[in-house]
């Protein structure tokens, strides 16, 4: 029994102590919130204006490492140009020599009754080239034709009034 008469007391204690929640006065809020609305409106800083990014190209990958030494070149050694040797200015351009020759790449080749033909992939597309057909900026003129590559020589300046005929090899692209 005398656990009866604590659980009552402790009840009617707290409700004691919970009526004074129950006051309806909320002067005191309601006169805080007319002061706030009655403050001058702030003024809001406008965002700041940011620059959109821009990607960053790097376009040394095709020159020499600055963590490899610098190779001597002796000028002496060096081949000098003929005047025999120049392009052919009057004939009709082809549309691959718009585009360098590093753009292309050799994806396969292709046989028929004509001979073998390159599959060039460049420039937006793959091309057919067959030998005698220009491609690159520099008057190259494609040689040779084989399985796995595209032998071109290209018409060079020499830097000297003269012209140079430079070799360069197109591969074909390994699968990966």
């Amino acid at each position: 029994m005398n656990l009866t008469w604590r659980m009552t007391g402790l009840t009617l204690l707290a409700a004691f102590s919970l009526s004074g929640c129950g006051s309806n006065d909320f002067s005191d809020l309601q006169q805080f919130m007319d002061d706030v609305r009655a403050r001058p409106a702030g003024k809001i800083e406008a965002l700041p204006r940011f620059e959109p990014y821009e990607a960053f190209t790097y376009s040394a990958a095709s020159l020499r490492s600055p963590f490899q030494p610098p190779i001597k070149i002796d000028l002496s050694q060096r081949q000098k140009g003929s005047q025999d040797i120049k392009p052919d200015e009057n004939r009709v351009k082809q549309f691959l020599e718009g585009f360098n020759i590093e753009s292309f790449q050799m994806v396969g080749t292709i046989s028929n009754a004509e001979g073998m033909q390159a599959l060039i992939s460049g420039a937006g597309s793959v091309h057919r080239v067959r030998i005698g057909d220009y491609l690159g900026r520099n008057h190259g003129r494609v040689t040779g034709i084989e399985e796995n590559r595209v032998d071109v020589v290209e018409i060079v300046p020499d830097g000297e009034g003269g012209w140079l005929e430079r070799p360069r090899t197109l591969s074909l692209a390994e699968r990966g």
